[in-house]
C-alpha cells in the first residue's frame, strides 16, 4: 500500500499532464498573438506590432520576413493548431486517460521532433539571417524545446520508446538530470543570442 508520502512525490508520470496544460497554453497565446500582428500587418503595412521594441527585438521585421511563412501560411497557425491538442492530450491524461496506445505516444513524439527541429531552424534564420528576434516567437521556442524534452523522457521512461542496452545509463543520465540539461539548452540558446547581437546588447550592460 503506498503511503501519503507517496502519494504527494511528484513523478514525470504525475506532472507530464500539467506540462502539456501549462505550456501549451503559454504557446498558444504566443502563437495567437504572433497572427494578430501578421494579421494586422497584412492589413497595415506600418501597423506597428507591440513586441517592435529596437532593431533587434522587432517582431514586425520577422513577421514580414520569408521565413514567417516557409510553408506556404503563416508559421504561428502551425502552434493555433497544434497546442490545442496537447492540451486536451494533458485534461484527458490528469482526468485519468493516461493509457494511450504506444502509436499515440509514437506520433506526440514526432510531432514534438518536427516542432524542436523547426523551432531551430527559425532560430538561426532569425539571429543569422534575418537579424531581429520577435519576443512571442521565442516564447514559443521555449515552450517547444521543453515539451519536446519532456515527452521524450516519458516515452523512454515507460518503454515507448525502446533504449539499446548501451545507452541505459545515458537515459539514466537524462532521467536524473532533465531540468540541468534544459536550463543548460537554453543557456546556450541566450549565449549564442547575446553574442551575435552584443554590439547592441553589449553597451547595456557597462
Amino acid at each position: 500500500m503506498k503511503t501519503t508520502k507517496d502519494n504527494k512525490k511528484w513523478t514525470l508520470e504525475r506532472a507530464l499532464p500539467y506540462v502539456l496544460i501549462v505550456l501549451s497554453i503559454f504557446g498558444f497565446i504566443c502563437s495567437a498573438v504572433i497572427m494578430y500582428d501578421k494579421l494586422q500587418l497584412l492589413q497595415n503595412p506600418n501597423y506597428h506590432p507591440s513586441c517592435s521594441i529596437n532593431p533587434v527585438l522587432s517582431c514586425g521585421s520577422v513577421a514580414q520576413s520569408p521565413q514567417s511563412h516557409i510553408f506556404g501560411f503563416s508559421n504561428p497557425l502551425i502552434g493555433l493548431a497544434t497546442f490545442p491538442m496537447l492540451l486536451t492530450m494533458g485534461v484527458l491524461m490528469l482526468a485519468g486517460a493516461s493509457r494511450f496506445k504506444r502509436w499515440v505516444w509514437l506520433s506526440l513524439q514526432g510531432g514534438t521532433v518536427f516542432g524542436v527541429l523547426f523551432i531551430h531552424w527559425l532560430f538561426f534564420e532569425s539571429v543569422y539571417r534575418i537579424h531581429a528576434l520577435c519576443i512571442y516567437c521565442m516564447g514559443v521556442w521555449i515552450v517547444t524545446i521543453a515539451l519536446f524534452w519532456y515527452v521524450l523522457l516519458y516515452n523512454l521512461r515507460t518503454g515507448h520508446i525502446k533504449t539499446p542496452g548501451k545507452l541505459k545509463s545515458t537515459v539514466a543520465l537524462m532521467q536524473r538530470h532533465h531540468l540541468d540539461i534544459l536550463v543548460i539548452w537554453y543557456l546556450i540558446i541566450t549565449a549564442l543570442i547575446l553574442h551575435h547581437f552584443w554590439y547592441y546588447f553589449g553597451p547595456h550592460f557597462r
